[in-house]
């Protein structure tokens, strides 16, 4: 009877012993696995990572959140305004007089050139329509009345015409009042805005513009 009761005692041992190894086996390969990224709780992990990415849905969903009606305004006021902008700088090479105001004319558009690329993106993720090309300004849908400095189509056939010394007149005194607008509506939607990037941007235009409008002036002898 005492090796009968011996034997069972050893053969729990040896049951135990073996469960025992089973699970450390179990773990350890679990943790080489996730050492590779393969699998195992390393892999579990990688995967929940990339769940907890923000996609690209997600992403306009955020923009759509964060966003309010003088952001969609300032957006649609300033793409038109943007583009008037870069066609007035458009007609310098050719036209003007002064390597000065060609030079100026290249920066603004090319400054110009991404934001409307940007704010076009904006609207697109907010379900908005983006201005068709050649749109004129929706004054009521940003509050401007026509103080936005946009150029009639008299003074752009009239600085189309011209050349020199007389265009580059007529263009920075345009491109001042045009300035200015853009100031105008980039200081409501700092005001007003809710959408982070619309603000920052925003405030860069008045920065740089701020800075073009003095240049101008210098040029135009209105120091």
């Amino acid at each position: 009877m005492k090796i009968k009761r011996s034997l069972v005692r050893r053969t729990v041992a040896v049951a135990a012993a073996g469960a025992t190894a089973l699970v450390l086996a179990a773990c350890g390969g679990a943790d080489d696995g996730g050492s590779d990224g393969s699998a195992g709780h390393g892999g579990h992990s990688a995967a929940a990572s990339a769940t907890a990415s923000p996609t690209p849905s997600a992403s306009a969903s955020d923009a759509r959140g964060g966003h309010n009606a003088a952001d969609v305004a300032f957006a649609k006021g300033m793409i038109p305004h943007h583009r008037q902008a870069v066609e007035m700088a458009d007609l310098a090479p050719g036209r003007a007089g002064s390597p000065e105001v060609e030079k100026l004319a290249a920066e603004i558009k090319k400054a110009q050139d991404p934001e409307i690329r940007t704010l076009s993106g904006w609207l697109t993720a907010w379900g908005e329509e983006v201005p068709a090309e050649g749109a004129a300004m929706d004054h009521s849908s940003h509050g401007m009345d026509g103080m936005d400095g946009m150029m009639t189509d008299q003074e752009m056939r009239g600085l189309e015409d011209a050349s020199g010394e007389a265009f580059d007149t007529a263009f920075l005194e345009l491109m001042v009042k045009h300035h200015e607008g853009a100031l105008a509506m980039a200081e409501t939607e700092r005001a007003d805005g809710a959408f982070a990037p619309a603000k920052k941007m925003a405030a860069q235009i008045i920065t740089s513009q701020s800075a073009e409008i003095e240049r101008m002036n210098g040029l135009l002898g209105k120091g």
